[in-house]
């Protein structure tokens, strides 16, 4: 790949990372600073909300109607507007419901944007299971920088992490006009109702394969989703004030595995990367459910290992054995059953088991990590039972029809 053409892809991960860690990381403790406790977990499943909606509309624009780096910049320039918007309603004490729906403004703006700059680096990359890794490991620097940055400015539990994560919204959609814009590979012919809500991607889950990894994928978001909501409130118990910093180190891990991804493709199936990741997650509970400083921090420093092994994994799955001209609705189809369906149970769910482990107004952290690695365990012994795979060939892409 030229170096250039490196440096452009990084650079839009780069940035891109940055709004969505300044925004979602600290997300918890600006909620808890001002006395919105109580829709925390709806905050949250916002994003699960509009990921059911979004990503496939934008998805089939891209992949039909217009060139995927337009859809991102009209995407991204609304999303920074809106974050700013749930900033000023969070300051302004509004009426919680009203700063519900403003968040819910800017999760219904951000849903669609990480599939659509994951489907337009995967896109220019000549053999992805090799590539992607590197290049996906400049997105975790920049949720580490934009997570850094928050933390320096002393805003982990102010609304000045909100209008920084705008500016940096504002950054990306500046950042897209460096960027060809590749046209979409299939003709603008009319659309059809499915089409134009992106429904016929869910011909994808027909196959066995496909439908397995998405399927696991979703519910081993459920689990998963307790993890930014609730860790920061944790290690805030422990005296650790700058929790935004802190849950970087998950990040350190997570550059380590992306960086080393390619290698540990080409000598393992896909499978055994994909169970790898649902058993670091397994294990990073198990250690928070042992409830001191040392076993959560290293709990959260085993978040990238889960993340990259199963996630980063399985997008490269999805973008090797589509047909080229699904692959942004197979990313946006990805998205919805994570961020979508698995978050908002899980995001729901997690609350209110949350809730129900609280034991005279304090939480019993060993519980509620426990039963969650215990429902982790689950998902893990279901994929190894019900995934086949190829073997060590890697498939080329797929009709889905």
């Amino acid at each position: 790949m030229p170096w250039r053409e490196f440096v452009l892809l990084s650079g839009l991960l780069f940035v891109h990372a940055m709004g969505l860690g300044a925004w979602f990381v600290p997300l918890a403790t600006v909620l808890d600073a001002h006395g919105l406790q109580s829709i925390k977990p709806y905050a949250f499943a916002t994003s699960a909300i509009a990921a059911l909606i979004s990503p496939l509309i934008f998805g089939g624009m891209a992949d039909r109607h217009f060139a995927p780096v337009r859809v991102l910049r009209w995407v991204c320039a609304a999303t920074g507007l809106a974050v700013a918007l749930a900033g000023f309603g969070i300051q302004q004490h509004l009426n919680p419901w009203l700063v519900l729906a403003l968040i819910q403004l800017q999760a219904l703006c951000l849903a669609p944007t990480w599939s659509l700059s994951s489907s337009i680096v995967l896109g220019r990359l000549n053999n992805p299971q090799r590539q992607f890794g590197s290049i996906r490991a400049f997105g975790t620097l920049g949720w580490m920088t934009g997570c850094w940055i928050v933390s320096a400015l002393r805003a982990d539990a102010s609304t000045s992490a909100c209008y920084t994560a705008a500016i940096f919204w504002g950054l990306v959609a500046a950042y897209t006009f460096l960027l060809p814009a590749v046209p979409p590979l299939q003709s603008a012919a009319p659309l059809t109702w499915r089409e134009m809500f992106g429904l016929d991607a869910l011909a994808l889950l027909k196959i066995r394969d496909h439908r397995v990894v998405f399927l696991t994928a979703a519910l081993f978001s459920i689990p998963l989703a307790a993890f930014y909501p609730f860790t920061p409130t944790h290690l805030h118990e422990f005296g650790l004030e700058r929790t935004s910093a802190w849950m970087s180190l998950g990040q350190v891990t997570e550059i380590i595995t992306m960086v080393a991804l390619a290698r540990l493709l080409g000598f393992w199936r896909i499978k055994w990367s994909l169970a790898a990741g649902l058993g670091f997650g397994l294990i990073r509970y198990a250690l928070c459910a042992m409830n001191s400083k040392s076993w959560v921090l290293i709990g959260v420093t085993l978040h990238g290992f889960a993340f990259t092994m199963f996630f980063i994994t399985a997008q490269i799955y999805v973008d090797q054995r589509l047909d080229p001209a699904y692959r942004a609705r197979g990313q946006a189809l990805y998205t919805v059953m994570v961020s979508g369906l698995g978050n908002l149970f899980g995001y729901l769910g997690t609350g209110w088991w949350f809730r129900a482990c609280r034991r005279g107004g304090t939480e019993d952290w060993t519980l509620f990590w426990g039963v969650l690695a215990g429902v982790i365990t689950i998902v893990l012994l279901w994929f190894m039972f019900t995934y086949r795979g190829r073997g060590k060939q890697t498939s080329q892409p797929a009709n889905p029809a």
